[in-house]
């Protein structure tokens, strides 16, 4: 009796099989090619992110640049251009505030320059510390200047006389208007406070609280507001931007 080979019987036995791995081959083409057009719409969306936070932050670099040459000319400036700024110390001081700030842009958007074109991880974690380093302090001073904002100077609501025929004047018929109307700043001293509080005007002030606060506020806060809102808005995108840019680097 003629016997089947062994090779012969495991071709057999294996012949069914041979064409499951066509049909695996071709989910794995599909699938390949999903991944690849992913992968292609990732890369597009990265090199695009790349370049605007390159146009960003050379902005940013140009704007420090600007600062530092302004500071820098003003101190060293041969007209005596310095001389006139220090005769007033808020100009003076002035100076160094833009110089500082001229610096940290200048700083801020090298770091943001190079780490995006260069696709430097190390500058990108950098960028972003430092301006998270930044948004965090303008929070606090924000805060602060809030809960410590300066005094008015001022007294009463429309002016001294609001106090006049008020229940102070009831509970302290020898005083005229209360303490936190008085110039001690001004006039230090026990005896100015007395006098304050007895009626004169030299050392109060005449000036109500209603229109101080409103005068402040028309003068300030629009254009701080816009300022603070602008601002904190850029240092949100770019902190954005360097960490999608950071995490999308491999």
């Amino acid at each position: 009796m003629y016997t089947i080979p062994a090779d012969v019987k495991q071709l057999e036995v294996k012949g069914p099989t041979c064409r499951s791995p066509t049909y695996i081959s071709s989910e794995s083409h599909k699938q390949g090619e999903v991944s690849a057009r992913g992968s292609a719409m990732e890369g597009d969306c990265l090199s695009c992110m790349k370049y605007l936070m390159f146009i960003f932050n050379f902005f940013i670099f140009l704007g420090g640049s600007f600062l530092l040459g302004v500071g820098v000319w003003v101190l060293v400036d041969p007209m005596g251009f310095r001389e006139i700024v220090a005769a007033n110390p808020v100009l003076f001081t002035g100076v160094y505030v833009i110089l500082a700030m001229g610096s940290m842009l200048f700083l801020l958007g090298f770091l943001g320059c190079c780490g995006a074109i260069r696709e430097n991880k190390c500058l990108l974690m950098f960028f972003f510390m430092l301006i998270l380093f930044i948004f965090l302090a303008e929070l606090a001073a924000a805060i602060l200047a809030f809960l410590f904002r300066e005094h008015f100077d001022c007294c009463g609501v429309s002016g001294p006389e609001d106090f006049d025929e008020s229940l102070f004047r009831l509970l302290s018929p020898t005083k005229m208007v209360p303490e936190a109307c008085c110039q001690g700043n001004s006039y230090p001293g026990d005896v100015s406070m007395e006098q304050c509080v007895s009626g004169s005007m030299v050392f109060r002030h005449n000036k109500g609280c209603y229109s101080a606060v409103v005068d402040y506020f028309e003068m300030y806060i629009y254009t701080a507001g816009a300022l603070a809102i602008v601002v904190l808005t850029i240092e949100l995108f770019a902190m954005v931007f360097a960490m999608c840019l950071f995490r999308g680097i491999q």
